[in-house]
């Protein structure tokens, strides 16, 4: 029997054509509304997998446009009603609800100071889309399965769509457009992910670098919560000075590696973990990287590195959904968890 979250995952390239048809105006005025207001930098206030959407965020707006973009916290405002001065930031909101408390306090206040507002939810008609002087509707539809996956690619996409409307390049919109059908194609290279052989693992680690920084939480998240194995996300860089002690033999490490500028260096942690004797599962359209690997996960081929984590979070998608399938767990419904968390 599918189970929802599977549909769910099987959705999203019709998901994201849906998203970027519908979209497009209101992202071209906030993109004109951010050239007019020229911010200084922005802020974004998140949690959970939107808090990995953020830091996407801060890739892409930083490579390609220029702009310094920091993580809120929200609890400064929300618990210890702090005032921090956003008069002259660009402040976004990113919430599949809408309805956590302490992301719209954060937008509130700002917007109160006269910063520039916008929020990313799934939901219009949500009190963070009323509260934001610009809204983009992820456009997901409706989402039941606790583990987030369609609304996190549509965040993601949501994020490139307003760069690619920022720099105003011809080339970023043909990419964008290309995004569904790279997303269709990586499914259907997903098919012989075998994730079975893992119900022994007790931890793991999910290592990117870059504009995959955020898909190395991401995936961590994903099978955290739905296979119930803690697990850590770490940046290349970072991964070298020190946790890379924790490899053993047999210990799983996932490397996001497609071709860009991160590739060289995740090629020679690669054969660092091959010298550990780590399990490497390896995400990547570089066959280099892919040779390494004991667990090959392609992802299709000639995708932009900027959009890469669009699609390269699906494989780590389908080997958590599998892999909490061989350990006996609920997908739909992961112990503990509620779809809308509300945070205060």
């Amino acid at each position: 029997m599918t189970t929802t979250l599977e549909r769910e995952i099987q959705e999203q390239p019709s998901s994201l054509a849906r998203l970027i048809e519908s979209q497009q105006n209101a992202v071209t005025t906030a993109a004109r509304a951010i050239r007019a207001f020229a911010p200084d930098y922005v802020v974004i206030a998140a949690r959970g997998t939107s808090d990995n959407a953020a830091r996407y965020a801060q890739y892409v707006w930083g490579i390609k446009c220029g702009l310094y973009v920091g993580l809120a916290t929200p609890s400064v405002t929300s618990l210890y009603n702090a005032s921090i001065n956003f008069r002259r930031a660009l402040v976004v909101g990113i919430s599949q609800s809408g309805a956590s408390v302490d992301i719209r306090s954060v937008i509130e206040h700002a917007r109160s100071q006269g910063a520039l507002t916008l929020s990313l939810t799934n939901d219009a008609s949500s009190p963070l889309a009323a509260a934001s002087d610009h809204h983009i509707d992820l456009s997901a539809g409706p989402e039941k399965s606790v583990a987030a996956t369609k609304t996190y690619t549509a965040e993601l996409t949501a994020v490139a769509m307003l760069a690619a409307a920022l720099t105003d390049d011809p080339n970023d919109r043909t990419a964008i457009a290309q995004v569904p059908a790279w997303a269709a194609q990586t499914l259907g290279l997903s098919t012989g992910i075998d994730a079975a052989p893992f119900t022994y693992m007790p931890n793991f680690a999910v290592i990117g670098r870059g504009y995959n920084y955020a898909t190395a939480f991401e995936i961590t998240l994903k099978v955290q919560e739905l296979c119930y194995v803690t697990g850590s996300g770490y940046s290349e860089a970072d991964f070298r000075h020190g946790p890379i002690a924790i490899i053993q033999p047999a210990f799983p490490a996932f490397a996001v590696a497609p071709s860009g500028a991160t590739l060289p260096a995740m090629l020679d942690l690669l054969d660092k973990l091959g010298e550990r004797q780590a399990r490497r599962l390896v995400i990547s359209d570089s066959e280099e990287a892919l040779a390494k690997a004991e667990v090959r996960m392609p992802i299709p081929h000639h995708v932009p590195e900027w959009l890469t984590p669009i699609v390269s979070v699906i494989p780590g998608q389908v080997f958590a959904l599998r892999l909490a399938h061989a350990k006996g767990h609920s997908v739909d419904q992961p112990r503990g968890l509620t779809k809308v968390t509300v945070t205060r």
